[in-house]
């Protein structure tokens, strides 16, 4: 499976094991898209007021950074930034509201096949790229309307 929204998209995986992060990453690149991975979560601000990506990865479980917190912390910074949990707690109901709840737009149990994640990625950035679409169409409109409307006074 291919992402259809673009030919290459720009991953940011946060994860504090350096095999699941290489492993990542190889993945992803081997699909045709580049990524970036930090193995420490409190980096993620330098990261995002340096560079940009269309994806954010993130682990729930890390040393020094709880993982929800990060999804809120990005969230507060890059408000329709998609980002996908990946933990390695299984399906933990409780967790997962509390992970969607803070911000993130997917969860993804690293027990699943890779695949899995590429799907929900994909799903998750068709999704949130739509809404940008629809959204930048709705303010054109409103623009467009107020210009039409001035015009006839």
């Amino acid at each position: 499976m291919k992402l259809l929204t673009r030919a290459a998209t720009e991953f940011l995986i946060i994860d504090d094991d350096p095999a699941i992060t290489k492993f990542l990453v190889a993945y992803l690149k081997q699909k045709g898209h580049t990524c970036a991975s930090l193995t420490q979560g409190f980096r993620t601000a330098a990261w995002l007021e340096h560079n940009e990506c269309d994806v954010v990865v993130v682990d729930l479980n890390m040393p020094k950074v709880d993982g929800t917190s990060l999804i809120s912390f990005i969230r507060e910074m890059s408000p329709a930034l998609p980002i996908v949990v990946f933990t390695g707690v299984g399906y933990d109901e409780e967790r997962m509201h509390t992970a969607l709840r803070a911000g993130a737009n997917g969860y993804v149990s690293k027990n699943l096949p890779i695949e899995q994640l590429y799907c929900v990625l994909s799903r998750v950035l068709a999704t949130c790229q739509q809404r940008a679409r629809r959204d930048a169409l709705s303010r054109s409109h409103s623009v467009d309307g107020r210009t039409a409307l001035a015009g006839a006074a």
